[in-house]
């Protein structure tokens, strides 16, 4: 009997799965990762200064209630002072709780406006049911009886705009009235206060409308997309599939032609700002002065390498140029454009010197004065405290792989670095400029979070510590993450970073995942804690599979020359060095040269399908989730910021699309993608898998039916993991 147990016992192991073998074996499971959310960092959900930055409000789950609370804590030791509404306490006249989901407070933080029933439309946007709570009377009213977008409170307190049915309403507190601004909104033909798809995903915002400082005008978008082609998705779930149409510009296309129009509350007319006579350009940003007369415009040609910013008087619609910039290749908009309170002077950031770097600006005679230099990266202004003269910024001076709080004087001296631990810092500052709190960690620790005070930084209070997963994972005994530099023969170092398997014997001979994404100005490679992905990688590597992350050239954190390379030319630098990669990998004594796999998402999958059909030789596996296989297929504002149009780059477009090198494939290859995709279409894999049959080639696919470019809700990440941990272990 005993015989017969063991053989049995052996044939049942032998019938497992590689992935159950692997789960086993291993000390994180697919299950621990992404259904359990065993590893998820605690965090502070939902922060928001108050006036007094004393204070501070954060939602917080109330388990007996079974609620979410929204709570008043003590900035300087983290306590809760008191709680400002009770999520169980919001009932509504027919008994239904409302459950909070989103909040924000008037600036006088009498009234708060709350978030429920939200539901997402794309990357930014969503629609909601709203509510207005009082707190000193503790009633709550419906602003709106439909669902409505991105509600904003008047500077003044008197009254809420936001948009529905494509047009920009405001609701006045005082007489509980709805009033409507617009009156030409309709779905796929004229969008205002809302920005539409391309904007939204590329210039990265959705509330097209904005309040005066004196809360008198309201200034927004108008986007008449008449002339802009649809793209037509099905939604399976149901009986007879359903077609989603969306107004979408692919690259060479006709873009909805923007106007700024400007709301007078008082006199109820709207004054058109005048834009010039072109309309094939880009309005990316717009904001207020310091005034309520001016209005700042961002004015972009359609190539992306002329940027204006001009200054209108909302009274009369006319415009004056205050900055102008030139690039040879392209112009990124960023959220730093700061007006100081002398109304003479603003503060932008620029790479006119080959890095990123802050510029004051003096509106009369568009002088610069640059007060950032050296061969580094500003990566983000964190804020600006006009009674001290200082700026406080983020940069990754002391490491590419990092990101550091630094403080400088207006006139551009005494720099001096506010954070010191070694790894990526995180900040939000209050708005007097008192306070701040840093989301600090590393590639192998969670999220630290503690609040300092300036100008000196000084901490003050830690508020959360992740101590418990922290714990969790020392358990785990996870592999050290090694940063390393790859050589390439064509003399370029790249960043990258290597996990080996626990128990690694340099003797023995190791398959690799090469993981990427490569995108323009994106960096994969930095000392920031990695999340679930990471985790992910770690559990393959417990399972003996050696994981490399790279930054190929294109990347950001490393200067304009760096990132710039491969503009006009999308693709060609990038796989070469993922390419260089594997080679340079291959010649490492632990490393089987021919079981080199590469796995990517977006951009990444579209490197990772470049490297298994032009890098054959060196790449026998690769998982492409939803990737773009031609720009041809891709929206206009990202494509032909780097390629420029299609008609003036035909060979840009196609030299480097995985489509022109489908007969070069040769090893494992896995297609994934989610038929709901509305960023990069489901088109691009179709279009791929009809050039791999035609050069019949055998491949693996797998479809996520009416699941985004997330592919994520319910279990869908654990099974799309799961399958790609089972194609990494069956085939490399």
């Amino acid at each position: 009997m005993k015989q017969i147990f063991c053989v049995s016992f052996f044939l049942f192991v032998l019938s497992l799965s590689p992935l159950v073998q692997a789960q086993q074996s291993s000390s994180i499971t697919l299950e621990d990762i992404w259904l359990k959310g065993a590893y998820q960092p605690d965090y502070l959900y939902g922060l928001n200064w108050m006036q007094d930055s004393k204070y501070y409000t954060a939602m917080s789950y109330n388990e007996d209630t079974e609620k979410v609370d929204l709570i008043q804590y003590y900035t300087q030791t983290g306590d809760p002072v008191k709680t400002l509404l009770k999520g169980s306490d919001l009932v509504l006249t027919d008994g239904n709780v409302v459950e909070i989901e989103d909040y924000q407070m008037s600036s006088n933080e009498s009234l708060i406006l709350i978030g429920a029933s939200i539901e997402p439309i794309y990357r930014r946007s969503s629609i909601g049911q709203y509510y207005l709570y009082n707190l000193s009377s503790q009633k709550m009213s419906a602003i709106s009886t439909d669902k409505i977008l991105n509600p904003a409170f008047s500077p003044d307190n008197s009254k809420i705009a936001y948009v529905k049915d494509n047009d920009l309403y405001y609701y006045d507190i005082k007489t509980s009235t709805e009033v409507r601004v617009s009156h030409d909104g309709k779905k796929n033909f004229i969008i205002n206060g809302a920005a539409d798809w391309v904007y939204e995903e590329e210039f990265e915002f959705t509330k097209a409308f904005f309040w005066s400082p004196d809360s008198k005008f309201l200034a927004y978008y108008r986007f008449d997309e008449t002339e802009v082609k649809e793209y037509s998705m099905q939604l399976w779930g149901a009986l007879y599939p359903v077609d989603y149409k969306f107004k979408y510009p692919k690259a060479g296309e006709k873009n909805a032609v923007v106007q700024i129009k400007v709301y007078n509350l008082q006199k109820k007319n709207t004054v058109n700002m005048d834009l010039g006579s072109e309309t094939d350009q880009y309005i990316p940003r717009l904001m207020w002065t310091q005034s309520s007369d001016i209005l700042s415009v961002q004015r972009m040609n359609r190539l992306q390498n002329h940027l204006e910013i001009l200054h209108y008087d909302v009274k009369t619609g006319k415009g004056k140029l205050v900055y102008e910039e030139k690039n040879n290749t392209y112009i990124e908009i960023r959220d730093d454009l700061t007006y100081l309170k002398n109304g003479t002077q603003f503060i932008i950031s620029s790479e006119k010197s080959g890095f990123r770097h802050f510029y004051k600006v003096n509106i009369a005679d568009r002088a610069l004065k640059p007060l950032t230099k050296g061969n580094f990266e500003c990566t983000d202004l964190v804020g600006v405290d006009e009674e001290l003269g200082l700026l406080y910024f983020l940069s990754n001076e002391s490491s590419v792989m990092e990101q550091q709080l630094y403080s400088i004087s207006l006139d551009g001296k005494q720099k001096k670095q506010l954070t010191v631990r070694k790894g990526f810092h995180e900040v939000e500052i209050s708005a007097d400029k008192k306070f701040y709190i840093d989301y600090f960690s590393t590639i192998g620790s969670p999220y630290e979070i503690s609040v300092h005070a300036l100008p000196a930084g000084t901490n003050i209070k830690q508020l959360v510590d992740n101590a418990d997963l922290t714990d969790k994972l020392n358990e785990l005994r996870l592999s050290q993450t090694e940063f390393v530099k790859i050589e390439t023969t064509g003399k370029t170092t790249l960043n990258g970073y290597i996990i080996k398997p626990k128990n690694f014997d340099s003797k023995k001979k190791y398959p690799v995942l090469v993981t990427v994404y490569g995108g323009p100005g994106h960096q994969s490679v930095l000392n920031q804690w990695g999340g679930a992905n990471y985790l992910w990688y770690q559990m393959l590597a417990e399972n003996g599979i050696v994981v490399v992350g790279v930054d190929n050239r294109g990347t950001g954190g490393r200067g304009e020359k760096f990132k710039k390379v491969t503009y006009g030319n999308l693709g060609k630098y990038e796989v070469e060095d993922v390419i260089e990669t594997a080679k340079y990998l291959g010649k490492l004594d632990y490393v089987d040269k021919s079981r080199i796999g590469i796995f990517g998402w977006s951009f990444g999958g579209y490197l990772s399908s470049l490297a298994i059909t032009v890098g054959a030789e060196v790449y026998k596996l690769a998982i492409a989730v939803a990737p773009v296989t031609s720009w041809r297929f891709y929206d206009t504002i990202y494509t032909e910021r780097f390629l420029g149009l299609p008609e003036n780059n035909q060979s840009g477009y196609d030299d480097n699309s995985p489509i022109s090198h489908a007969s070069k494939l040769q090893g494992k290859y896995l297609l994934i993608h989610g038929t709901a995709d509305d960023n990069v279409h489901l088109q691009n894999s179709m279009e791929m898998q009809r050039a791999l049959i035609q050069a019949n080639k055998q491949f693996d696919v797998f479809y996520y039916p009416d699941k985004n470019h997330g592919i994520y809700g319910g279990v869908t990440r654990y099974h799309l993991y799961k399958k790609m941990t089972e194609y990494l272990l069956n085939n490399l």
